[in-house]
């Protein structure tokens, strides 16, 4: 998976300046020339007491590439997200397809609310490996087929699988990522459990590297109230 930041306007002055409006009025911009750390109990007030509004006064796009599948999960996300997705009706799509490495555990035991993963053996893997990599060859193959025939991009990719990969941008304020992050990490701060695919997990966590180093005070927040967004 690859995240990348590509610009942002976030900070954890920014909570500050939003939340003190309500009693400072435009002297709250003054917080942008203050140290955040002085004022680390209020973020940690906001977190704990659910005022999350202050939470949005920020903005980070990221750059991410992932299968399909991930992003068919990722676009359930509305509020507060922006999306723009590369097309398969204005551009060849590029043959670079998802297969699991020996990390990925394979087999799901339990019943749906109530299962966990685990380790799969070598030879689930090996099949897995193999049989992913003839269809995505036969489904490129069918694709390139249709496209040296003439027929439009976005009929001939219908051919292809949702292991493949494609790119978007991303573009979220902190309140809406940390409920992103609520959802599709599995963490052992969290308040609530969640189940999240792995896949999607790896790119929640490579996001919330990129955040924490934004915004210390507000992810250090987010974690001691149980990461739960506010």
């Amino acid at each position: 998976m690859t995240v990348e930041l590509v610009k942002h306007s976030a900070a954890d002055t920014d909570v500050l300046w939003a939340a003190r409006v309500s009693t400072a009025g435009e002297q709250s911009l003054e917080e942008l020339e203050k140290d955040p750390q002085r004022s680390k109990g209020l973020i940690n007030y906001l977190m704990r007491d659910r005022h999350g509004s202050p939470f949005e006064h920020n903005s980070m796009t990221f750059f991410v590439s992932a299968p399909l599948f991930v992003f068919r999960e990722f676009h359930r996300h509305r509020v507060g997200w922006s999306y723009n997705e590369e097309s398969g009706r204005y551009r060849e799509l590029e043959p670079v397809f998802y297969v699991p490495d020996a990390s990925r555990k394979l087999v799901q035991k339990g019943r749906p609310g109530k299962y966990e993963f685990v380790e799969g053996s070598e030879k689930q893997l090996e099949l897995v490996r193999e049989q992913m990599t003839e269809s995505y060859r036969q489904s490129y193959a069918a694709y390139q087929e249709m496209l040296d025939a003439g027929v439009a991009r976005e009929v001939a990719r219908a051919t292809l699988p949702v292991g493949l990969y494609s790119s978007m941008y991303a573009t979220c304020n902190a309140r809406s990522l940390m409920h992103f992050l609520g959802l599709r990490t599995k963490h052992e701060l969290a308040r609530v459990p969640s189940f999240p695919q792995r896949e999607i997990e790896m790119v929640a966590e490579l996001m919330e590297a990129e955040w924490a180093r934004l915004m210390p005070l507000t992810h250090e927040a987010f974690n001691a109230n149980g990461r739960v967004a506010p």
